[in-house]
Order: C-alpha cells, then structure tokens, then sequence
C-alpha cells in the first residue's frame, strides 16, 4: 500500500485549539505528516492560490493526497475511518453512545461558551499572557463549563470514556483557558486538564508553538 502524503496547515504561531486537536490526532495515530502554515493576521488564509481558499479559507486544513479538508472535528472523525483501528490507534470511544458523546462534547466546545473563548484567548494557553478578570457573563460560561464537565467526569476516571479519546484533548484545553490564567477551578476538574496535558502528543504541540511564538 502506498503511503498517503499527509500536510496540515496551522496558523503561523500555532495558537489554534483546532490546529491542536488535528496535530493530537495525527500524533495518535501515528501517521507521518508535513506542517506548514498561513498567516491569519497578514491575510495569506484569503489568497485564492492558497490550497484552503477553496474549502472554508480556515485552518486546520488537512490535505491527505489530493483530498483537502477543513474543520477539526471533520477532520478527526475521517482520520478516525480512514485509518481505521486496529492498525491505528482510536480517536473516538469504540462505543457507539460513547463515541456520539464524544462528537457531542466536540461540538458543543466548538459552539458554546463564547464568552471563555473571548475573554481567555489561547494565548494564555500557549503563550504564558494574563487576562483579567472574567466579567459577568465569563463567570457564567465558566459555571455552565464546571456544571458540565463535572457530571462527564463523575465516575471518576482520568479519562471522559475509560481510555484516552480526542475529546479529552478538546475538553482539557477549554479549562485550561482558565486554569493557566490562575482562575479559580474546581480541584477535580483542574487535576483532569493537568493529567490531559502531560500526554506526550499535547506535550509536541505546546512545544511547536513555543518555537513559533512572537
């Protein structure tokens, strides 16, 4: 079998918490890919010679051979089938409710909690910046986010499904908006992000983007 030519596209400082999760993955999985990277602030991501201008003109970006996909949670869940267990490792539970759960989490980490998104942008994650304090409307994201990833994680394992799955990287790094700004966080929650962020393919990201950083 011929080996597929993989290329991820970032944003030029790899500050992306999508970038991130697709960089996970691929680690994950194994797979040998190339990195390149666009300038969101200069506007390259909207030159029409650009591969992604095509697709949603955002990174991540994914080419596999002549495919090109945009989208993080689009492009975990094809690299979850196209390098299908068990020659590769899982991204998602093997567990249909659990792997639904799993995409639920996805997504709504995606579509919700705007205002932690705004007020804790990632370079508090990767860049080591203090916010100041969340305002009214923080405050309450960041009770819906607790609320929620407390009765995910009430069984009381490391992990949200047993074993490791993408949507762990995906949850750890949302409360690590808050936890590496010195927010307070529940104990619980913030020992979860901790562990999530030990894993060696989280580790490789946070070092790829302290090398672009500035």
């Amino acid at each position: 079998m011929t080996r597929p030519v993989i290329t991820l596209w970032s944003d030029a400082h790899f500050y992306s918490p999508y970038v991130m999760s697709v960089y996970v993955a691929l680690q994950e999985k194994g797979l040998a890919f190339s990195l390149k990277s666009v300038d969101l602030n200069q506007g390259e991501h909207l030159n029409t010679d650009w591969k992604g201008y095509g697709v949603t003109r955002r990174v991540p970006l994914l080419e596999v051979d002549a495919f090109a996909l945009s989208e993080s949670s689009a492009i975990t869940e094809y690299l979850d089938e196209r390098f299908a267990p068990p020659q590769w490792e899982r991204l998602y539970p093997h567990d249909i409710e659990k792997r639904a759960r799993a995409r639920q989490i996805q997504a709504w980490l995606r579509s919700d909690l705007m205002p932690i998104r705004e007020e804790r942008s990632t370079d508090v994650v990767f860049g080591g910046v203090k916010k100041p304090s969340l305002s009214a409307e923080g405050q309450k994201a960041a009770a819906k986010l607790f609320d929620t990833a407390n009765a995910l994680l009430a069984h009381g394992k490391p992990n949200l499904f047993g074993e490791w799955s993408i949507a762990d990287t995906d949850l750890a790094l949302m409360l690590n908006r808050l936890v590496l700004n010195g927010d307070d966080v529940p104990e619980p929650l913030a020992d979860y992000a901790a562990f999530q962020w030990q894993r060696a393919s989280v580790q490789r990201y946070i070092a790829l983007s302290a090398k672009h950083a500035g």
